[in-house]
């Protein structure tokens, strides 16, 4: 009989026919897995005024718990992705849990700062989990069940980032920062075993040495970039160490990549990354990952800032994150319904349109600002919902257009460097975006009196226009994807 799909990718000669039956439990445990790697990026940020006193460590130097993690993440992205086409994605899945599991418990047990910064580095490595999960579903999900299915991995990003505020808030606040990473640690642990369990082992793998030399200068050029995109505002942009790593970036990346072109089983086949289809995409996920970060950075500032200071709300961090949390699930629902968009229009109007829902957040958001009108929390909630349902329909569909693009031996290595893709994305957005807030800092009076520093109304307005740009960007990048045809798989 034949089955058509809308989000299955074009047959390849020899590759795994995907089981009938929807394997139910191990999609349920990979988005699970998904959601608690995507709490590790935001569990740090109630505690990062408490740091240097938890830590008896400098202000400056604590704030490595969240450059390391991003660091660390970003480069095993891709790797991972790598490691697990070689030799299994069910292995590589169950080492980024445990890993995740390790750091959590370093983490926990850690009343200094390089011990802590050792169980964030490895809090880190798990990152690549995501990428990983859909790669996999890949091998085990059904054609007809496979959009929905990525659809739901990808929104577990923005379901652990809406919840990993309330949620370290309210452990932290309630028990101990200490009972936080190890809630996180037996999250791991349970994760991995999950994946033991319902997992089965991807039938196609492409085999081959790993290139360690490829590994090594993708880790050193990644830092060369995001590292000064995340520290440059502290160590100043236009100082010699920031100038400095952004000329090695360039130096490293020609080298980098002229020793890929020419190694016979690169870490990554930069053939396929320079295609239309995968390059075009990775640049829509560039755009997609800054808007993303820009609403992660902004709306919690408002809702904590004095209400004697311009739009301040004057929340506490629970009741803010809480007021956010609505988007996360709304990236959920919104990446089931991204499914059935691709499935009757293709994957790259998907996108498309998750660029436009997410603009018109911005739009709604600078409306807002700008105008004669009070800013209140229902208000808000509007904004971070429609930036939510974009994220989902853009997210869910990114996947979809990677996989019609490449070889299913490809699947992992495409897809990490996709994610890869996103995080410099959000670092840019860190970057700029943090920047522009830090530029445009004015005086408040706290309601203890105390003065405190917070955003002008002009730095929300210039960061929201930018990444209502990104938006844009992403939307018209999205539309110049070459068409892929629907695919008609023939089963016996």
């Amino acid at each position: 009989m034949s089955a058509t799909c809308g989000t299955d990718v074009p047959g390849v000669a020899g590759a795994p026919e995907p089981i009938e039956r929807h394997p139910r439990a191990a999609v349920t445990v990979l988005c699970a897995a998904g959601i608690v790697v995507a709490l590790m990026q935001t569990i740090i940020v109630p505690l990062i005024p408490q740091l240097p006193t938890l830590l008896h460590a400098d202000p400056g130097n604590t704030s490595w718990a969240l450059t390391i993690t991003l660091l660390v993440g970003a480069v095993i992205t891709p790797i991972g992705g790598r490691l697990g086409d070689m030799y299994g994605k069910r292995l590589a899945l169950i080492g980024s849990m445990s890993c995740v599991a390790i750091g959590s418990m370093v983490c926990a047990l850690s009343t200094a700062l390089v011990p802590f910064l050792i169980g964030r580095g490895l809090q880190g490595l798990g990152f690549g989990t995501i990428a990983l999960g859909i790669s996999v579903m890949r091998d085990i999900v059904p054609p007809r069940h496979l959009g929905s299915s990525v659809g739901t991995m990808s929104a577990s990003l923005g379901v652990g980032g809406a919840l990993g505020l309330p949620f370290a808030a309210s452990i932290a606040q309630h028990l101990s920062w200490h009972a936080l990473f190890w809630a996180c640690a037996a999250a791991g642990i349970l994760g991995a075993i999950g994946i033991a369990i319902t997992v089965p082992e991807s039938p196609t793998r492409s085999g081959g040495r790993f290139d360690l030399i490829g590994a090594a200068g993708l880790a050193a050029m990644l830092v060369c970039l995001l590292l000064p995109l995340s520290k440059g505002s502290a160590w100043g942009w236009t100082s010699p160490l920031t100038l400095g790593l952004f000329a090695a970036f360039i130096v490293v990346g020609a080298l980098w990549s002229y020793f890929e072109r020419h190694h016979a089983n690169a870490l990554i086949d930069l053939a396929v990354v320079v295609e239309r289809p995968v390059l075009l995409t990775n640049v829509a996920s560039v755009a997609t990952g800054f808007a993303f970060y820009s609403m992660q950075l902004i709306p919690i500032q408002l809702l904590m800032a004095p209400t004697s200071s311009p739009n301040g709300l004057g929340f506490d961090m629970l009741t803010a994150s809480l007021i956010l949390a609505p988007s996360g699930l709304l990236m959920f629902v919104f990446s089931h319904i991204s499914g059935r968009l691709t499935d009757a229009f293709g994957p790259r109007i998907s996108l498309s349109l998750g660029g436009l829902v997410i603009g018109t957040g911005y739009i709604v958001f600078i409306v807002a600002i700008a105008g004669p009108w009070a800013l209140n929390w229902g208000l808000m909630v509007t904004i971070s919902c429609l930036i939510g349902a974009g994220l989902g329909i853009a997210y869910s569909a990114m996947p979809s257009l990677i996989m019609r693009a490449v070889r299913v031996e490809q699947t992992g290595e495409a897809n990490g460097v996709n994610a890869l893709m996103r995080v410099v994305g959000t670092s840019m957005s860190a970057a700029v975006v943090g920047m522009i807030l830090t530029w445009s800092m004015i005086a408040a009076t706290a309601p203890d009196g105390q003065t405190i520093a917070v955003p002008s109304e002009v730095g929300y307005l210039w960061s929201a226009g930018i990444s209502l740009g990104a938006c844009v960007i992403a939307s018209v990048v999205a539309l110049t994807i070459p068409a892929s045809r629907r695919v008609v798989e023939e089963r016996v």
